[in-house]
């Protein structure tokens, strides 16, 4: 989702959850997680089953909401070594000063642009393109092995 700081309250009371608007965070209420992509983009996950681009369609205030939920995939890492399984191909600092439970940014791992959410302590959601899922599953799998996990 795009928008301009001036839509940003109207946006907010649709959806359910204020919009961060510091990098690196994420805001969650009700099964609805909205990450801070940049000075004007989101992206919102609902697990709940609600319908996100419903409720955006009813501001009148400037944005852009779009459906990315066919194109991405997200994949949970957990567990002790969790961090460092990323870690084997992600260049962010994920110690817990750094990157604590909430934290959310857009990097890479590999060769493959990410969206990632520290969900827990030990604990990640890693959002891919559905095209790089195999490619991110398997990089993964390898860094845990790596990580001894």
């Amino acid at each position: 989702m795009r928008a301009p700081e001036a839509s940003a309250a109207a946006l907010s009371k649709a959806l359910g959850v204020t919009l961060p608007n510091k990098p690196k965070t994420s805001a969650a209420k009700g099964g609805r997680t909205v990450l801070w992509l940049g000075p004007d983009e989101w992206l919102v996950i609902d697990e709940a089953g609600n319908d996100p681009l419903a409720d955006c369609a009813k501001v009148s205030a400037l944005h852009s909401a779009v459906g990315v939920s066919h194109r991405n995939i997200a994949i949970s890492v957990t567990g002790t070594g969790a961090a460092a399984t990323i870690n084997a191909g992600c260049p962010q600092d994920l110690s817990l000063d750094a990157f604590p439970v909430g934290a959310a940014s857009r990097t890479i791992l590999g060769k493959t642009e990410i969206v990632l959410l520290r969900t827990a302590a030990d604990a990640f959601r890693v959002e891919c393109w559905r095209s790089f899922s195999d490619y991110v599953f398997t990089f993964l799998s390898e860094g845990s092995r790596d990580a001894a996990v």
